[in-house]
């Protein structure tokens, strides 16, 4: 259904276009049958008249419902639709076959080997004025509910996400999403509340999406969170 929506919002000006085109032709064909049918003399070809006035309307009638439904859809039910509904969820490959095992003993000197801590200015396909977190600040000690601020504006934009991760691991977590660009201002509802999330160090990742369904770059950035 979200690509449904998507096509009928990305060529919301074709299909108007489309829709005119067909209106003028079946309008038309109405008046002309609509001619026809007050010039018949015969009753059967009276008959005969009425029945395609009949279709020329019904025609005229389907246009212009489908009209006004892509103009209640695009105006109206696609704005009040969350940002989520768009954003695609992942599947997963029960077929797939697992490139691989380690050993108990790696496992462990794996989870006991301490994470690197955070480098201030350690961000990763950060773009000014097009795609940045001004903040918070990379590298800086986070807890609680902290403001998120940014800025999120390329050319087709079609909607941006904000997820989260422990760092050196490609688990992403979805925080919220929002089909508005932003210029540096507040990303999302503008405030992230971190008292869900274990003390450790984490990246936090900005991704834009265009109106083709392709994903930019992410902009990432180091952070470390502590308990409240």
């Amino acid at each position: 259904m979200a690509a449904v929506y998507q096509f009928l919002s990305k060529y919301e000006v074709l299909i108007y276009i489309g829709l005119a085109i067909l209106g003028l032709l079946s309008f038309r064909w109405l008046l002309k049958t609509w001619n026809e049918w007050r010039r018949a003399v015969y009753s059967l070809e009276r008959e005969f008249a009425l029945q395609r006035v009949s279709r020329a309307a019904t025609y005229v009638f389907l246009i212009l419902l489908l009209f006004f439904g892509e103009l209640t859809t695009v105006s109206f039910v696609i704005p009040s639709l969350p940002a989520s509904f768009f954003i695609a969820t992942p599947t997963i490959n029960v077929l797939a076959t697992p490139t691989g095992t380690i050993s108990a003993q790696l496992a462990t000197q794996i989870a006991l080997t301490p994470l690197p801590v955070p480098t201030v200015g350690n961000t990763s396909g950060c773009v000014a004025n097009k795609l940045m977190i001004t903040s918070p600040k990379p590298g800086s000690e986070i807890s609680g509910s902290v403001d998120l601020t940014g800025t999120v504006d390329i050319p087709d934009f079609a909607f941006y996400k904000y997820e989260v991760a422990l760092i050196n691991t490609d688990i992403w977590t979805t925080i919220a999403a929002s089909r508005k660009p932003v210029d540096n201002g507040p990303l999302g509802q503008g405030k992230w509340d971190t008292s869900n999330l274990a003390s450790g160090d984490y990246q936090l990742r900005l991704v834009v999406v265009n109106t083709e369904g392709q994903s930019l770059p992410p902009c990432i950035i180091p952070l470390r969170i502590t308990a409240p």
